[in-house]
């Protein structure tokens, strides 16, 4: 059974059109995260899933693998689905997104882990410690709370836990990086949209609802997703 890390990757963007194929440094932004992919050891593929031919042929430019899928799916576990869905091979998977070119391969390590050697996990993914109290209130920034066995009990965009005791609470952020056992990610996108996700327009919470369990682990760095013409412009001076 082998691990997998797909790579969704589509052209049109709200905010940030044709991110994929933005160049920073002389290098293509999903080609930076496939370079991070590859240093992950415990990976045996990684593949580009897109529905467009100019991310297709870029990544096929760079040497890397990438497969066309539909244009009607609406998330990227549906694209992650259809890849899948032709690899009878593959037992676990990591849906890496194609915006996060300065994941830490280690972190990534983690996901695996958690999915492929904890027999109680369908699902794992990683969490962050955050203090700042703007980050704790932005609803842009996913919440998680866990059970004592780092199991996620909840995911919000609202601040949680509500504090009564002031002092008390540590407060995590999401980082929406996913591992799956392969039974988990088939079950998890043939199960209907529930009322918690629709309400927080959270994908996780449709596992926590149907009984899933998600195992998080705690990273400590903080992610640089490239959504807006701001992120790009943080992500060059880091570059340079």
């Amino acid at each position: 059974m082998k691990t997998a890390i797909i790579i969704p990757a589509r052209y049109g963007s709200s905010r940030l059109e044709g991110k994929p194929l933005i160049k920073v440094s002389g290098k293509p932004i999903i080609q930076w995260v496939y370079e991070k992919a590859q240093m992950v050891k415990s990976a045996d593929m990684i593949i580009v899933a897109t529905d467009d031919e100019r991310i297709f042929d870029c990544v096929k430019s760079f040497g890397g693998d990438v497969e066309m899928t539909s244009t009607e799916h609406k998330c990227g576990s549906d694209r992650i689905r259809e890849v899948v869905d032709r690899h009878p091979e593959i037992g676990f998977v990591v849906n890496l997104q194609g915006d996060e070119p300065m994941i830490k391969p280690e972190s990534v390590e983690e996901v695996i882990k958690n999915v492929k050697f904890d027999d109680n996990a369908d699902i794992s993914t990683l969490i962050r410690v955050i203090e700042d109290e703007d980050e704790i209130n932005n609803p842009n920034l996913v919440k998680c709370v866990t059970d004592v066995n780092g199991y996620a009990l909840y995911f919000s965009r609202s601040k949680i836990p509500y504090e009564r005791n002031t002092g008390v609470a540590t407060f995590y952020g999401h980082l929406g990086v996913y591992g799956y056992k392969r039974e988990a990610l088939i079950r998890m996108t043939e199960l209907a949209q529930t009322p918690l996700e629709k309400t927080e327009s959270l994908e996780q919470l449709r596992a926590l609802e149907n009984g899933m369990k998600i195992k998080t682990s705690i990273v400590d760095f903080v992610p640089v997703g490239i959504d807006t013409a701001e992120d790009l412009e943080k992500f060059k001076q880091l570059v340079s």
